[in-house]
């Protein structure tokens, strides 16, 4: 709770110099991410956080389960697990940003900005920019960890760099859902909360262990929902190809599909964000 009020504080101080009178729309967002980005490095619990989850987690996975989660698999199970990890930090990352933004709500630097001459969207825009900075980090941090528990990608260079970019795509595409939960609970408390609903994505999706390891109801959903299609191109792409895992289709089927599933929660949150920033009151 300190680091987000240190957070809200530091944005509400900053609101009145943040923005020119009639400043445009890529001046605020840039403007507004810069603000979030240094209320980040004044509060490290945050970068220290959005490091340290994907981390453990992927720790504990390799070397408390890969044992026997691993067994059967087509290659070796750090292989598999470090991609599919990679990006669920995408969701672990990105629940701060909800915590963030309810808590700006919460204590008015929502209200101070709305009373600006500025473009409403930027600002949301701009606060996504730097929770996508986040998520890239968090990314970062947890490759390295990877590499250091064993993980050596096959695919080509341009393979392995295609899989990051399609990440930091998917991570910026999905901060707009936590931003937008972040807009509508109230507090933070209740964002952390609510963020904690789009967590299961990352647990019943193919990161941890094929889909065809699970009960066959279940299968469809987790083949097909965003988290395991950007999981799957991400693979494909640092594997070397689908050819060893299994995945019923081809490395640029699962590309586009992670493209599109990205794009299409850009639109919807995106819009749902601004429109409720918009209308707070």
């Amino acid at each position: 709770m300190t680091t987000m009020t240190t957070d809200a504080a530091a944005a509400r101080s900053a609101a009145p110099r943040a923005h020119a009178p009639g400043a445009g729309f890529a001046t605020t967002a840039l403007t507004t991410s810069r603000r979030t980005l240094l209320s980040f490095f004044r509060t490290p619990q945050i970068l220290f956080m959005g490091s340290i989850q994907g981390a453990l987690f992927l720790f504990m996975f390799r070397y408390v389960f890969g044992g026997a989660i691993g067994r059967g698999l087509p290659i070796d199970y750090v292989d598999f697990l470090v991609p599919g990890f990679l990006t669920t930090v995408i969701l672990w990352t990105g629940m701060s940003a909800a915590a963030g933004v309810a808590e700006e709500a919460d204590t008015g630097v929502h209200d101070r900005l709305r009373s600006l001459p500025i473009p409403r969207g930027a600002v949301m825009t701009g606060r996504s920019l730097a929770d996508g900075a986040l998520v890239v980090w968090g990314i970062f941090v947890t490759a390295i960890v990877g590499v250091l528990v064993g993980w050596r990608p096959d695919g080509s260079a341009l393979g392995i760099l295609t899989g990051f970019v399609l990440m930091f795509v998917a991570g910026y595409c999905f901060t707009w859902v936590f931003i937008t939960i972040g807009l509508v609970s109230g507090n933070a408390q209740a964002a952390q909360g609510m963020s904690m609903l789009v967590i299961p994505f990352s647990f019943i999706s193919s990161a941890n262990v094929p889909v065809e390891s699970m009960p066959g109801w279940m299968q469809p959903f987790a083949a097909n929902q965003p988290v395991s299609v950007v999981i799957n191109a991400v693979r494909a792409h640092m594997v070397g190809g689908v050819d060893q895992l299994g995945i019923g289709h081809s490395t640029a089927y699962w590309t586009v599909a992670a493209l599109l599933w990205s794009a299409a929660i850009l639109v919807v949150f995106g819009l749902l964000a601004t429109r409720r920033f918009s209308k707070m009151r």
